[in-house]
């Protein structure tokens, strides 16, 4: 994963520095930009694999960034704040952020974080010689495990790579539990195991971009409380 590019969104230089030359270091390709302006103008030309993202900049904040950059890209993001507040949290993850750091944090936790992130990230691309269904049909739902693409109706349904890798996970055991453990270990990394906040908002963005397609249709993926989620079989009308 090394010589991955990494774009540092974040308006104070003694951050920026610090966390830039330590990425440079370990042999990330590391661009800075000082706000969400100069990253969509510059977007094209530095094509990240990964962005870290601060929440609190002058002008746009860092959720109205994320939001925007959503509407067409799904680059990985790890968001960085200052602020420990849960509900930041919940909200960064809801408008699609793939992780989120506190500052003051360790350099091994971002390492960890940034290595985790991109593992998902790459397991994303297809493999030649995957010896799987290459495509897993319930109802009006499709998920093409060769293209890494989900389809409703023939229609694709757009997911960020760290959604679609649930969903993958969820259509590999179709009609069977799948514990919350399993998932967050296998999407997220061991070490957020435990974090079932991240795996709650990402089942919920799944559902609401399902429900765009199919609004009035029965829940495709099944919740076990305090258990797991299943997606389930459902007739093809």
């Amino acid at each position: 994963m090394k010589g991955n590019k990494i774009c540092i969104v974040d308006d104070e230089p003694k951050i920026v520095r610090f966390v830039a030359a330590n990425l440079k270091s370990i042999g990330y390709e590391v661009t800075t930009v000082n706000s969400g302006e100069e990253l969509f103008d510059k977007f094209d030309l530095i094509s990240p694999d990964l962005i870290l993202l601060d929440i609190m900049m002058p002008g746009h904040d860092g959720f109205y960034v994320l939001d925007k950059l959503r509407k067409f890209s799904d680059v990985p993001v790890i968001m960085l704040t200052a602020r420990s507040n849960p509900k930041d949290k919940v909200h960064g993850l809801n408008v699609g952020a793939d992780d989120y750091l506190t500052k003051p944090f360790s350099l091994d936790e971002l390492f960890a974080r940034v290595n985790a992130v991109l593992r998902r990230s790459q397991s994303n691309h297809a493999e030649p010689g995957l010896a799987k269904t290459p495509v897993i049909r319930t109802g009006d739902l499709a998920i093409d495990l060769g293209s890494k693409r989900c389809w409703i109706n023939n229609e694709e349904f757009k997911l960020t790579q760290t959604e679609y890798s649930v969903m993958e996970i969820l259509a590999l055991n179709l009609d069977k539990v799948v514990q919350h453990e399993t998932l967050l270990s296998e999407v997220w990394g061991p070490q957020y195991r435990d974090d079932v906040e991240y795996l709650r908002v990402g089942i919920a963005r799944i559902r609401r971009k399902i429900k765009e397609h199919l609004p009035n249709k029965e829940e495709y993926i099944v919740t076990y409380p305090g258990l797991g989620y299943m997606l389930r079989s459902v007739p093809k009308e």
